[in-house]
């Protein structure tokens, strides 16, 4: 299994993908999750949710498709929508052709997000299904979470919405992650990060490992915070 999460606020993206694969309690594994495509107009991030033979399969196509500059080029397509299009039918053609009698496409199931800006567009962000439809993130709904979500997504849904700055969204999403792996084991560190900030005009890259002094001090703070507010919480009227 594994957490992906995506948002598209008012000054940039925020992508944060955990790298832990699990086949079993005695086969685990760390893999990327998080893939990055840049060119001089472009920045684009792809994150993956599901079965990793697809998702490898699915990125390699998309390599492929670069390095021979084919149609399906998803450095040259003008519009991100036009991508998300490319991508989604890679996926869904990618499902059924791993298909076999031993083989169904449940097994081979595999979400995407993908987000990032082309020239001087406003940054997008889309949650591509199995299928190879996928719908597109607005202000109401500025945020996508795939794999297992279900964790971290409190602390999201109450906290960021698409006026949530940068900084804070970052610390809502570390927050999110850290309460995902306590209670998950699937889901794992490292977690790799890109930072768009379209208001700056910078993007950042980071790999957040488990002696990340920023995910050492959020895991305390909010461990203390819970349990320091939880004891203000009145008590259930028995009676």
């Amino acid at each position: 299994m594994t957490y992906c999460v995506a948002m598209k606020l008012k000054d940039g993206l925020i992508f944060a993908s955990d790298t832990r694969t699990n086949g079993g309690i005695d086969h685990i594994s760390t893999y990327r999750k998080l893939f990055y495509f840049k060119n001089e107009d472009r920045e684009i991030v792809i994150q993956s949710a599901g079965s990793l033979a697809t998702t490898q399969s699915v990125i390699a196509k998309i390599n492929q498709n670069i390095k021979d500059n084919t149609d399906n080029n998803i450095l040259k397509i003008p519009t991100l929508f036009e991508i998300s299009q490319i991508v989604g039918t890679i996926l869904r053609e990618t499902i059924i052709e791993s298909k076999s009698e031993l083989i169904d496409t449940s097994t081979l199931s595999c979400s995407l997000l993908l987000g990032g800006y082309i020239a001087n567009n406003e940054p997008e962000l889309y949650n591509i299904y199995s299928e190879g439809n996928f719908i597109i993130a607005n202000e109401e709904t500025p945020y996508f979470q795939i794999g297992e979500n279900k964790y971290g997504k409190p602390i999201i849904d109450r906290i960021v919405n698409y006026t949530t700055d940068l900084e804070n969204a970052l610390k809502c999403t570390m927050i999110s992650f850290d309460s995902t792996i306590m209670s998950n084991l699937s889901v794992g560190l490292p977690i790799d990060l890109v930072v768009m900030n379209r208001k700056e005009n910078k993007t950042t890259q980071i790999r957040v490992a488990k002696d990340n002094e920023f995910l050492l001090k959020i895991r305390k703070a909010w461990g203390q915070l819970i349990k320091e507010n939880f004891d203000k919480v009145p008590p259930f009227p028995l009676s």
